[in-house]
């Protein structure tokens, strides 16, 4: 059906005109402060800025955190939404509210949290110093925070990915002489990996733009947003383009991935 088509029967039905109309409202609320924005990049300088020691410093650190968060959000989130997704047992509604607590919580809140846990004043957080390992203002303090805050991405997306895989598929597999390792190797992640990677990738999308909490626990050394923030308060807008550019490129880089290997589970069919 051709488009001409679809437009014709979607004007012609008011079940679905009404929340066209008011969905092109938002949609349009998002795209305007993009459009906005981009249109500033001729003024703003953006190859001589994103040169600049600071700016590629901030690019690097980002560009070493994201990973390490993401890989250590990946390595234990993924076991857990496995458990979350296949076994009842008594705190479960305890433990999927702790999960998601890091979402809805403001990251500068978590970053208070993760300092009151780490903190150079902490017995952790002193111990890991006198150790040369500090936890707060370093590379490590930045990767602590970002897996607080990007971590439930995974977790989330994994578990609605293995929820969706067929039990008797499992059972199948158990029945077959392979054991509960191998059938979640060899089946169950398989079979959710389209849920498990477009985690992956949010997970690391978020990681890499988190900024509140990384605020809180590792100031310094800079990353991209805690860099943009410094460039904002000593420049203005027109300041924060060049690296906002930056974000915005990867963040397209991340929607395409997420669309190329599996749709973010929602609960609801397309």
């Amino acid at each position: 059906m051709s488009d001409s088509h679809t437009s014709d029967r979607l004007l012609r039905s008011p079940e679905r005109f009404v929340p066209a109309i008011l969905g092109t409202v938002i949609l349009l609320y998002f795209l305007i402060p993009f459009v906005t924005f981009l249109s500033r990049t001729g003024t703003a300088n953006v190859v001589d800025r994103l040169a600049a020691p600071e700016a590629r410093v901030a690019v690097r650190n980002s560009l070493l955190t994201a990973p390490v968060s993401t890989a250590i959000a990946t390595a234990f989130g993924v076991p857990l939404a496995y458990v979350l997704a296949r076994s009842s047992f008594p705190g479960k509604r305890l433990v999927e509210g702790v999960v998601i607590l890091p979402l809805v919580l403001p990251p500068v809140v978590g970053g208070s949290m993760i300092l009151t846990t780490v903190g150079r004043f902490t017995p952790i957080g002193s111990a890991a110093a006198r150790a040369g390992v500090p936890l707060t203002d370093s590379l490590l303090g930045v990767v602590l925070a970002q897996t607080f805050v990007a971590a439930p991405f995974v977790i989330i997306t994994a578990r609605a990915g293995f929820g969706a895989v067929d039990e008797r598929l499992e059972q199948a597999s158990r029945s077959l002489g392979y054991g509960p390792l191998a059938t979640i190797w060899n089946v169950s992640l398989p079979l959710a990996r389209g849920a498990i990677i477009a985690g992956i990738v949010l997970t690391f999308a978020r990681a890499l733009g988190e900024f509140g909490a990384t605020m809180m626990v590792a100031y310094n050394p800079r990353t991209i947003p805690t860099r943009i923030w410094v460039d904002f308060i000593g420049g203005g807008i027109d300041a924060t383009v060049p690296l906002a550019l930056t974000l915005l490129a990867i963040a397209l880089v991340v929607i395409a991935a997420v669309q190329r290997f599996g749709r973010v589970p929602t609960g609801v069919d397309g």
